[in-house]
């Protein structure tokens, strides 16, 4: 870390070539060291949100070294977004925590270019975050988001959420984050264990886990461990009512369908862990392309 940019709580620094748009170079896939990882910790609901700080002292407790770098005010919903402004503030309130006026995917995006600058940390984890992060709600998650902004730089990274397909009382989804958090360094601990001599996840492979809410306490035990992909669905619908005067009242509904099965939402709606594997594009597979190849096949400009 340069000790240059350790600056007291009421600082601003510059904006990052990396947050005004000369993204730092993707880091090449590293091995996974045999002991305790280097992580960066972001989140989505602020840097001193109940989720992130438990998760700093859990995953330190288990002796990793842990710097957190998060948004500075309650981002969520803010999917992938990255700041255009010329310059953003960074606020170091304490060791180890960075507060970033950004949204998650700056704030993993200072870290990388600034607090961990030439030599890049093992693992970006993301969270815990309030409430669930599955099906369409994935698509729009802050907690996701800044997951995608480690993956984009070539650093492993998970998304943690702890809660249900509804999110339960938040009083019990604290209670349930250390579930969550055992469950992570359980994780962390297999993925080290099997990389052996190579990275902690495949290139471009990151990890969006979903823990439900067990128990009307929120500290029960879940029913087991999925392997799960991302239900199509999109969960929450928004309903307008036009107020008459230029403005729209907008309320937003959860619409939940069957489950897929295999899907993320059928795992956390039978108390189960969903681990869903996913990247930083938005591409498909080859057969999706096979079909895409057809439908312009003859077109011209």
């Amino acid at each position: 870390m340069r000790r240059k940019r350790v600056l007291p709580l009421a600082a601003l620094l510059l904006c990052t070539p990396a947050l005004a748009g000369t993204a730092p170079a993707a880091a090449a896939p590293q091995t996974a060291p045999a002991g305790p990882l280097r992580i960066l910790l972001t989140n989505d609901d602020g840097y001193n949100a109940p989720g992130i700080r438990k998760a700093f002292e859990r995953l330190t407790a288990a002796g990793h070294d842990v710097t957190i770098v998060a948004p500075l005010t309650n981002q969520s919903g803010a999917g992938t977004k990255m700041s255009n402004a010329p310059t953003i503030a960074v606020k170091h309130p304490e060791p180890k925590v960075w507060a970033v006026d950004g949204s998650p995917g700056d704030s993993v995006s200072f870290g990388l270019a600034e607090v961990f600058a030439g030599d890049a940390p093992d693992l970006v984890v993301s969270g815990t975050n309030f409430g669930p992060n599955v099906a369409g709600l994935a698509t729009h998650s802050g907690t996701v988001g800044g997951a995608v902004a480690g993956l984009e730089h070539g650093v492993p990274s998970i998304a943690l959420s702890t809660g249900g397909v509804t999110a339960p009382d938040p009083v019990t989804t604290v209670n349930a984050m250390g579930p969550t958090l055992d469950f992570a360094v359980k994780l962390i601990d297999r993925l080290r264990t099997r990389a052996r001599s190579g990275p902690l996840l495949p290139k471009g492979v990151g990890l969006n886990v979903n823990h439900p809410v067990v128990g009307a306490d929120g500290k029960g035990t879940a029913a087991g461990v999925s392997s799960t992909f991302q239900d199509p669905q999109t969960l929450l619908e928004p309903d307008f009512t036009d107020a008459g005067d230029g403005t729209w009242k907008v309320t937003v509904k959860v619409d939940l369908r069957p489950a897929a099965k295999g899907g993320d939402v059928e795992a956390v709606t039978a108390a189960r862990i969903a681990v869903s594997p996913m990247n930083a594009d938005w591409n498909t597979g080859p057969a999706d392309q096979a079909v895409t190849s057809a439908l312009i096949a003859g077109l011209r400009p």
